[in-house]
């Protein structure tokens, strides 16, 4: 498995394992517990989850999917706005960590932006990274001003990560937030990589996929990690969904391919607003 380097020095997997709508139906839960395993045994240790995901019962089906294995994991949670005061952070936390049987959060995000000022997010994070209870933190869903606001608070140049909507289909922060992370070595986390699903019918891209004798899906996960900054979070709840989408993270695009897709699929010619599920 490809790894992206963080700019803490930690490596993790270029793909990893979303679980947003995972926990919800309690009749789900020991298939999704089997693809979430998979995709850990075939090296996508990466696993991201958050405290509004069905309500903590994602990050409780995290926690039977990681047991006994939790120091081979990369985890990843998530506050809700309103929860993101200096003390609410640090209480949120403790609850997520609870629930995911952990001591630790390897990387810890503001979900998107609220009413709290960001400050008291960052001092909250800040607590929390002094008592060992998460490794390091970023932010989700916030565009470039906002990112320009968050990084110039204080201890938010240690920011690691920004997970955003990111797929072939929905391309805008290739214009200006992408470049953006990259120079100041933020990670991108990519969710909906596969357009929620929506695989588009598009002859280029079935082109690509024939010659790399891969599937439309695994094409639209590659592009996205095109970029050695970015890592990819599909969800699935199937565990043969979640070797196809693994295999993808080897598959490399030639420049030929990349052409054709952006024809295709042209980038942003101007800012356009984030987008966001």
């Amino acid at each position: 498995m490809r790894q992206v380097a963080l700019r803490n020095g930690t490596r993790v997997p270029a793909l990893g394992l979303g679980t947003w709508k995972m926990g919800e139906d309690v009749r789900q839960r020991a298939q999704e517990v089997r693809a979430l395993a998979t995709g850990i045994d075939l090296g996508a240790t990466l696993i991201d989850t958050a405290e509004m995901y069905a309500d903590g019962r994602s990050e409780e089906l995290v926690a039977a999917a990681i047991k006994g294995r939790r120091e081979g994991v990369y985890l990843v949670s998530k506050v809700l706005p309103q929860n993101a005061s200096r003390a609410g952070t640090v209480k949120a936390c403790e609850a997520s960590l609870k629930r995911l049987k952990t001591d630790c959060i390897d990387l810890y995000l503001l979900h998107w932006r609220g009413s709290v000022p960001f400050a008291e997010t960052l001092a909250g994070f800040d607590d929390l990274m002094q008592a060992g209870k998460i490794r390091g933190f970023g932010v989700s869903n916030l565009d470039l001003k906002e990112m320009k606001e968050w990084s110039g608070l204080s201890r938010g140049d240690k920011t690691l990560a920004n997970q955003v909507q990111y797929s072939i289909e929905s391309r805008g922060i290739d214009f200006d937030l992408l470049p953006w992370c990259r120079e100041r070595a933020i990670a991108v986390m990519a969710y909906c990589p596969l357009a929620q699903g929506g695989i588009p019918r598009n002859a280029a891209l079935v082109r690509v996929a024939e010659r790399h004798r891969a599937t439309p899906a695994q094409i639209m996960l590659a592009w996205v990690l095109r970029h050695e900054h970015v890592i990819a979070i599909p969800k699935s709840a199937k565990p043969e969904r979640v070797r196809e989408n693994v295999q993808a993270a080897d598959i490399m695009l030639s420049t030929e391919d990349l052409a054709e897709l952006g024809k295709a699929f042209p980038p942003p010619r101007k800012a356009q607003p984030l987008a966001m599920s």
